[in-house]
């Protein structure tokens, strides 16, 4: 064999030998873009929980929030309420005692008032005897309208007239004056009130 030969076939096997490391290096090329793109797939996903997880934990943290404000707001809402509510009964209190303050004024309607008063107090209490206090100045109006009460009563209770004992010797306070309607020594401008008689009791 002589040179020429030799030499074409060393350069035969040296273009053999790159032929195979050039496939070699694409199929290493090609390993590695797939790991790659797994790696990367991979990656992204775990980073897109990480991002999910992050995200559901504000949206929780926001509608908590939302919660707690809405609940506050309520709240809020609620003790204005009870607080127009409350005003309103202080000043139809208010309105009502000036108003009984005129009634007591006039004698026939006060009269009226009276005798209903004390029905509406007999039939809350359903007692055969009970004991009456009024005002000083009340006790004739009082003594005026004590049997028509006693008799309605009866009718309504469909009851024997009960026995009602004026005491004599206790009174209610005195009315108020225009100048003193209100506070915690106030008195109703109403002068009666209905206990329950010795060894009875209410209901």
């Amino acid at each position: 064999m002589d040179d020429a030969d030799v030499s074409n076939q060393i350069q035969q096997m040296v273009c053999f030998i790159c032929q195979e490391a050039e496939e070699k290096a694409n199929e290493i090329s090609l390993s590695a873009e797939e790991e790659f793109k797994i790696e990367k797939l991979q990656l992204v996903e775990v980073e897109k929980r990480k991002i999910r997880h992050e995200y559901e934990r504000k949206e929780k943290q926001v509608e908590i929030k939302k919660k707690i404000e809405y609940s506050m707001q309520l709240n809020s809402s609620r003790l204005k309420i009870l607080q127009a509510q409350d005003d309103l009964i202080n000043s139809m209190k208010e309105a009502v005692g000036k108003e009984l303050v005129h009634v007591s004024h006039n004698h026939h309607v006060y009269r009226k008032l009276m005798k209903e008063l004390i029905v509406q107090s007999l039939l809350r209490l359903r007692e055969s005897a009970v004991l009456l206090r009024c005002r000083k100045a009340d006790h004739g109006f009082i003594e005026s309208v004590l049997h028509l009460a006693k008799q309605e009563y009866a009718e309504k209770a469909n009851v024997h007239p009960p026995e009602i004992i004026v005491d004599h010797q206790v009174y209610l306070p005195p009315a108020p004056s225009h100048h003193h309607m209100t506070g915690p020594s106030w008195n109703p401008p109403i002068g009666a009130q209905i206990t329950v008689g010795p060894g009875r009791t209410g209901k």
